[in-house]
């Protein structure tokens, strides 16, 4: 009779047990899994940010003049928004590039505290930085192709094409940027509410 009580009672235990160490494992699951897409969100945004970065610094163009002794030349370093842009993308796409370790401790500890606040406090940081960054250049951007008649400003993108092309496109890379930037925000946001 004892066993019968014994048996049964190891049952409650295990029906009891069963539950509990399958609720963590679940919602372990959808943390990994956040952080596994954290983790390729910011291979994305690297690529985007040190992009950007490099194509600014790349934007060079001469239009030769009559000679070649004479000719007009725009460059990113012309202007302080782009030097400030160029600087501030290549920092931003640095500090993603160190971020990587704790994106996968987060994958490694889904339920690492620790690592997933670091990340979103530094990620909003950065998030300020690029979006400073994007906006003055995509100002100036807007003024070289359409210019501005009441502060005599005029368009130059009609003569210096290619310049424009590539100030375009780093622009462009860098909003995506920022729009990754924001998404890791929120998901790490929704992680650490969850805890």
């Amino acid at each position: 009779m004892s066993i019968s009580i014994d048996a049964a009672e190891s049952s409650k235990v295990a029906k009891g047990t069963a539950p509990l160490v399958a609720r963590p494992a679940a919602a372990g699951g959808w943390k990994k899994g956040l952080a596994i897409i954290d983790f390729v969100l910011r291979l994305g945004a690297i690529a985007a940010a040190l992009g950007a970065a490099a194509t600014m610094g790349a934007a060079d163009q001469v239009l030769p003049f009559f000679t070649q002794f004479f000719q007009f030349e725009a460059s990113y370093d012309d202007l302080p928004t782009f030097q400030f842009f160029l600087i501030t993308m290549a920092i931003v796409g640095g500090y993603l590039v160190l971020s990587l370790p704790f994106s996968v401790v987060t994958i490694i500890r889904p339920h690492a505290i620790g690592a997933r606040l670091f990340l979103i406090i530094l990620d909003t940081v950065f998030l300020s930085l690029a979006t400073a960054a994007a906006s003055a250049a995509a100002a100036i951007v807007y003024l070289a192709h359409n210019g501005n008649q009441s502060s005599n400003w005029l368009a130059i993108c009609n003569q210096f094409t290619d310049f424009c092309q590539a100030t375009s496109g780093a622009v462009v890379s860098s909003l995506v940027a920022v729009v990754i930037l924001v998404l890791l925000v929120v998901m790490t946001a929704v992680a650490l509410r969850k805890h």
